[in-house]
């Protein structure tokens, strides 16, 4: 009986080894066509592997599942790089089918589809309250950065030293130190007071210093003060249209994964923090001073046997971070509400409580900016830089490739993907820039 026993167990792990190795096809395979100039069809998901054939650009392929960042093809039987071949958008293949297809549950459709819990849209986000519990909830799952680097270093990830000469730059623009934006005007103040004792002062002087008075940026001490403020304010209110997804592997694993990646960003010191909201939109939020948020719907979308695409979800939010997009989105509303003088005059920080020009915004806009469109430059740059940070975590970057291939091959009509699609550059466009991009030496 206990021979019997072992050599059942034995077979068991056998059968859950054999179904991770060979990826599930759906009843439909997803079409595509070679990218490359040259492709060739390896035997199995190996570059040393045999090559059973080689294909030219615009060839027609039946993808039949993924492996790792390799697709398996079925006419030629064999694989190929997720980067060497473009998934047809939304063909032949429904978003269930997707999901199966790309996460090893063909034919079985996806848990966000049958949980019933309707679409995060702009509405709900402006309307939202701010929801401390939820807030609260979410910091309790922040990881330091030992307990990411001791977790994230038992999968032997090999860390790589990459410069990245953006993310120096928007470092160094916005680095702590300098004078304040307060004691600037003071300075600003003395000088007008001095010119006009010496009856220097008139019209165009007082018109000179006014245009510097208003120019006048906060110093980076100030600017990561603000941050750090927003950040929970904002996050609280999108956990007040979609609250936690109640998985608490999820929230673990996208804390101890983003985390491990922030240190490695340029900004490793803010607090950062990760929360998977339960939403089937297939969407992810960057708010200041490092709170990020993720869909369910993207979650499980990506991998769940392995860290690298979840990982390059992450890795394009904390780009944003680090160059301050969404503050400055924000920061740009104020002045064109309130008139820049007034904007830069009288948004104040310190004290720890947010100036109240921007609690004002809030009470007005809520969540809504992370529905903001960026600037295609800015989402650009966050994709490179997303390689960067993948490379230098010890992930593969062409894990970004990987998940923006299956969002483009959903379609852009896909339930769940409108949003994305109305605030981010094409997909095909970031595809064609990742195609270019020469950022990670040696990739």
């Amino acid at each position: 009986m206990s021979s019997m026993f072992t050599r059942n167990i034995a077979l068991a792990a056998f059968m859950v080894a054999l179904a991770v190795a060979r990826p599930t096809a759906a009843q439909a395979g997803q079409q595509a066509q070679v990218h490359k100039p040259s492709v060739d069809v390896h035997a199995a998901a190996d570059l040393k592997s045999t090559v059973v054939a080689t294909l030219r650009q615009g060839a027609a392929v039946t993808v039949a599942g993924q492996q790792g960042l390799w697709y398996r093809v079925a006419t030629p039987a064999g694989f190929v790089r997720v980067n060497e071949v473009r998934l047809a958008s939304g063909k032949s293949a429904s978003s269930s089918d997707m999901g199966g297809l790309f996460a090893g549950r063909a034919g079985k459709g996806r848990v966000s589809e049958t949980a019933g819990v309707r679409g995060l849209d702009e509405s709900d986000l402006r309307a939202a309250s701010f929801d401390g519990a939820q807030l609260a909830k979410m910091e309790s799952y922040r990881e330091t950065p030992q307990q990411a680097a001791d977790a994230m270093r038992n999968a032997k990830l090999q860390e790589r030293s990459i410069p990245y000469k953006p993310e120096d730059q928007a470092v160094a623009a916005n680095k702590k130190g300098g004078a304040t934006q307060s004691e600037k005007r003071g300075g600003l103040s003395v000088a007008r007071g001095l010119l006009s004792s010496l009856g220097l002062g008139n019209s165009t002087s007082d018109t000179a210093f006014g245009a510097a008075d208003a120019s006048t940026r906060k110093s980076g001490e100030e600017l990561t003060e603000e941050e750090l403020q927003l950040g929970p304010e904002i996050a609280g209110r999108v956990l007040g249209a979609a609250p936690l997804w109640q998985n608490d592997a999820a929230q673990r694993r996208v804390n101890r994964v983003g985390r491990w990646l922030a240190s490695h960003t340029g900004r490793p010191e803010l607090p950062w923090t990760f929360g998977v909201i339960d939403t089937p939109e297939i969407n992810a939020f960057a708010a200041p001073g490092g709170y990020v948020l993720v869909t369910r719907g993207i979650y499980e979308l990506v991998d769940a046997n392995d860290d690298g695409e979840l990982a390059a979800v992450l890795a394009h939010e904390l780009s944003h971070v680090v160059q301050r997009d969404h503050y400055e989105v924000i920061r740009k509303q104020q002045m064109q509400t309130y008139g820049k003088d007034a904007a830069l005059s009288h948004v104040s920080v310190g004290g720890g409580v947010v100036g109240s020009m921007t609690k004002d915004y809030l009470a007005k806009n809520g969540a809504a900016v992370m529905l903001t469109s960026l600037d295609r430059g800015a989402e650009y740059r966050s994709d490179e830089a997303a390689e960067v940070y993948l490379a230098r975590s010890g992930f593969d970057p062409m894990s970004l490739y990987a998940v923006l291939q299956q969002m483009a091959a959903l379609g852009s009509r896909a339930p769940g993907l409108e949003q994305l699609f109305r605030t981010h550059p094409p997909l095909d466009d970031r595809l064609d820039r990742l195609d270019r991009s020469k950022v990670v030496a040696g990739d």
